[in-house]
């Protein structure tokens, strides 16, 4: 059953969840737990254990690039558009604002006579 909230749900739901998804899309791309381990070279255990929610997150790496799903994270964890580098570079090309010069006081003749 899919999450509707994920700030409600708990850890051990969410990955299991997660463990949910990725059996199905091994299996919609009709690839057994066998073949999976052997293309993405692990322990069939390690792929059961990820489809049940646990796991080590480098084992994921490997069992998404071989069902060519790797570019899921990037809608999992959007990528940092710009970095706090480009930000500061940013407000340091921005203009800065000009002070104004004082008025001249009334009657005051700043004119030299020569």
């Amino acid at each position: 059953m899919a999450i509707n909230d994920y700030f409600t749900a708990s850890d051990s739901r969410i990955l299991q969840e997660l463990g949910e998804r990725l059996r199905a899309l091994r299996l919609r791309k009709n690839i057994t737990q066998e073949d999976l381990a052997q293309r993405a070279l692990i322990a069939v255990g390690t792929v059961k254990a990820l489809e049940q929610g646990k796991g080590k997150l480098s084992s994921l790496v490997a069992v998404l690039r071989e069902l060519d799903s790797l570019q899921q994270l990037d809608r999992m964890i959007p990528a940092n558009t710009i970095s706090p580098l480009q930000i500061a570079a940013a407000k340091s090309k921005q203009p800065s604002l000009r002070m104004r010069a004082r008025a001249k006081a009334p009657g005051r003749n700043h004119e030299r006579d020569g």
